[in-house]
């Protein structure tokens, strides 16, 4: 594919009166607050009702996309004043010259895609829910109205972080209908985030008594044994996991976790990760940046101990690099 470049020519005293800003001044942090407000009101507009993951991610993507651009454009012109320097003079006038790559395949694009989608899933909500919502089918809802109803006010006190009123309404939702596997999926991560971790996996095993496929529960359960500390049990769970969807991110993303944060074996942990992160990256998931997280909080600690051209190796056997 032909690379597509458009070159900006600007003369020195057109750059002053546009851009009027100098490197120092450049807020490059507000620049990708503002665009990724932008992109969170345009997740907002999401239709996630009866609707596949894959369209879903795609209209996150899309999204984050129309704003990408804008960023790419604006961390390039924030060097104007470097640029300035170093220019050529025509005519005694400074004479600039501004490539923007505008392939969707470059660096520039995909560093400032990344760094608009990294911010959406520290900070915007609506990004986090329609990622999570796009995991969930509508046609297995609960057909009980009464259950259905104390099932969305849990869905809106977990909105709120109010875990125990969300617990609340989940176990009125499973005495409506104990036949209701996204309640007990929900009741599970909420009594997780009040550390109730035996009443959790309680949950999850009981939705995996409805739907043995289960993936929220599948998911899950290894994590509340990540909580507490029980790696083993933890790894155990991620390959159940595995053995029911092979080749799922979760799964390469769940075993990083534990080999660098709980076994502290950087090398697996490495490895894994880079696997999670190339399926996040073939699947445009926003979760992508969660890997990318990890692996920089690897790579510090390998810096750390001196064992920089091993972390490159392991990339290098994940086609990756540094």
């Amino acid at each position: 594919m032909i690379k597509k470049t458009v070159t900006i020519l600007i003369l020195f005293f057109i750059c002053s009166w546009a851009f009027g800003q100098k490197d120092k001044d450049f807020d490059k942090k507000k620049l990708i607050q503002e665009l990724s407000d932008n992109a969170c009101k345009c997740t907002d507009s999401i239709t996630l009702l009866n609707r596949d993951k894959k369209d879903i991610l795609k209209d996150i993507n899309d999204c984050i996309d129309k704003q990408a651009g804008a960023l790419q454009m604006g961390s390039l012109l924030g060097s104007v004043e470097t640029l300035q320097k170093n220019a050529p003079e025509v005519d005694g006038k400074k004479q600039i010259n501004l490539t923007f790559n505008t392939n969707k395949k470059s660096q520039q694009y995909i560093d400032s895609y990344n760094e608009l989608e990294s911010y959406l899933m520290r900070n915007c909500e609506s990004v986090k829910y329609a990622t999570k919502v796009s995991e969930t089918k509508n046609d297995e809802l609960s057909k009980d109205p009464i259950a259905l109803e104390f099932y969305n006010k849990g869905l809106q006190a977990s909105q709120k972080e109010d875990w125990k009123e969300a617990i609340i309404n989940y176990e009125k939702t499973v005495e409506k209908d104990p036949k209701f596997k996204y309640a007990w999926d929900n009741l599970g991560i909420n009594y997780r985030r009040i550390n109730e971790y035996d009443k959790a996996i309680f949950a999850y095993k009981k939705s995996l008594e409805i739907d043995p496929k289960g993936k929220m529960p599948l998911q899950n359960i290894p994590l509340v044994y990540i909580y507490k500390k029980d790696f083993q049990k933890a790894i155990d769970a991620y390959l159940d996991l595995d053995k029911i969807y092979p080749g799922d991110p979760e799964v390469y993303y769940g075993m990083g976790q534990i080999y660098f944060s709980g076994i502290k074996d950087e090398e697996k942990a490495l490895d894994y990760i880079c696997k999670a992160y190339r399926i996040y990256s073939d699947q445009k998931s926003p979760y992508r940046s969660d890997a990318e997280a990890m692996m920089s909080a690897i790579y510090k600690s390998m810096k750390e101990k001196g064992k920089i051209e091993k972390f490159k190796e392991i990339l290098q056997k994940n086609n990756m690099q540094l």
